[in-house]
């Protein structure tokens, strides 16, 4: 036992080093959002909540800057639309991978992780260059003009999608891994239809990684930058508004404001999300 003594003493201390190390940017960002300072920096100047309430500037609040607010809108809209298609496509892919056999299976599995190791900022690009090309033919052949191939929130939502439904289909799969089929063939058994059996028993079962899977994807979406600046139109989400205006304007505590904002918005999603997954007790 005591040999062992001085590697545990290094491995809690590795712990509580590498804690520190994740929380202190957070907690940072999360102070110098109530200093009473036009810049989140040292010294500290007093608390102060102007930075989400106050309605004037120099010091205009999270809650009355209007850009901010619609960022935030947009972001929460675009992140609503891409992680509930990212559940339902991510189901069936679950469905069919798990479940089916047919040719070249490895292959297209391979295929749908691949967005995930393909940089933003490419994927993004890839998906800008692409859905132009098509706007463009069907404007000067077909007379048709495609503004959801356009930048703007239909392509945002079509660019998220293509590497989130990825992630998606690995949770849920994961869980379907799991289910034990035997139930299925029993309530089939019972009289039951595919459907019903589906419907009753399959998805119940899966429910807890598609809520999972939908708070991620929802997340992520939120806090994309490099794929949705790609394809970014007039309305702007809160990433591309935020570097906007740090570009322009500077780093104020206002951006500490909407990262607390963010930060308890993303604490509370993923508190849901742990529920969720907790089995539920029998009597």
């Amino acid at each position: 036992m005591q040999k062992s003594a001085p590697l545990l003493f290094v491995y809690r201390a590795y712990m509580v080093i590498f804690f520190i190390f994740l929380v202190s940017p957070l907690v940072a960002a999360g102070v110098f959002a109530f200093n009473d300072s036009m810049f989140p920096s040292l010294p500290w100047n007093g608390f102060t909540w102007d930075w989400f309430f106050s309605p004037v500037e120099p010091k205009l609040g999270l809650f009355h800057d209007d850009r901010l607010l619609q960022g935030i809108g947009n972001s929460a809209y675009i992140g609503l639309i891409v992680a509930t298609l990212s559940v339902a496509a991510g189901t069936c892919n679950a469905f069919l991978f798990e479940r089916k056999q047919f040719p070249f299976k490895n292959a297209l599995y391979v295929l749908m992780v691949v967005p995930l190791v393909i940089p933003g900022v490419i994927l993004g690009i890839s998906i800008l260059v692409f859905a132009s090309m098509i706007a463009n033919f069907a404007d000067q052949q077909l007379g048709l003009f495609l503004t959801w191939l356009r930048p703007g929130i239909p392509l945002v939502v079509l660019g998220q999608f293509s590497f989130l439904t990825t992630i998606t289909s690995l949770v849920i799969a994961a869980r379907l891994q799991k289910f034990d089929i035997s139930l299925e063939e029993a309530a089939l058994n019972l009289g039951a239809s595919r459907l019903r059996v589906l419907l009753t028993v399959t998805l119940p079962f899966l429910f807890p990684a598609m809520f999972s899977a939908f708070v991620v994807a929802f997340l992520v979406s939120f806090e994309n930058f490099n794929t949705t600046l790609m394809l970014v139109g007039s309305d702007a989400p809160l990433t591309i508004t935020m570097y906007d205006r740090m570009v322009k304007v500077g780093s104020t505590p206002v951006l500490n404001a909407v990262s607390v904002l963010l930060m308890l918005g993303s604490g509370l999603l993923a508190l849901l999300s742990v529920v969720a997954q907790r089995p539920k007790k029998t009597a």
